[in-house]
């Protein structure tokens, strides 16, 4: 079964800078070996992901890269903005507003504290269980 993890961030050191959250889960499935595609709001999140995935943790050397070029199907972690035409992963990490489509074992929603973010957050919760996903919750 197909699962749908919600990352709801809270904790002052998220809120400040919700993209580490995805750059941790990034590493995390790097680690586990997992093939893993961002899918990011803009172009300019995209490259914002990029610089971070680069600086975020000193002791960590993760393999990513913007969509767009011959070597996105060898890269461990993809990013990509949208309009990239990209192969489906067993991971993807959405921070679009719509829920993620494609052939995907798992997705991890990131979702910040703002209200507007959280409401559109409920209505994938409940489009993901629709199409017969488990749906957690972590509150971060």
């Amino acid at each position: 079964m197909p699962r749908a993890d919600f990352y709801l961030i809270e904790q002052e050191r998220y809120r400040a800078e919700p993209l580490r959250v995805v750059c941790v889960l990034a590493k995390r499935a790097y680690g586990a070996e997992i093939p893993t595609l961002i899918l990011t709001r803009t172009l300019d999140e995209a490259e914002a992901i990029d610089d971070l995935l680069w600086s975020f943790d000193a002791d960590a050397f993760i393999p990513h890269q913007i969509a767009g070029d011959d070597e996105d199907d060898v890269t461990a972690v993809l990013i990509a903005p949208p309009g990239a035409q990209v192969a489906d992963r067993p991971l993807v990490i959405n921070l679009r507003e719509e829920c993620a489509s494609g052939q995907y074992e798992t997705v991890k929603e990131v979702v910040t504290a703002d209200p507007n973010e959280r409401e559109g957050s409920r209505k994938r919760w409940a489009e993901y269980r629709r199409r017969g996903f488990e749906v957690k919750k972590y509150d971060l």
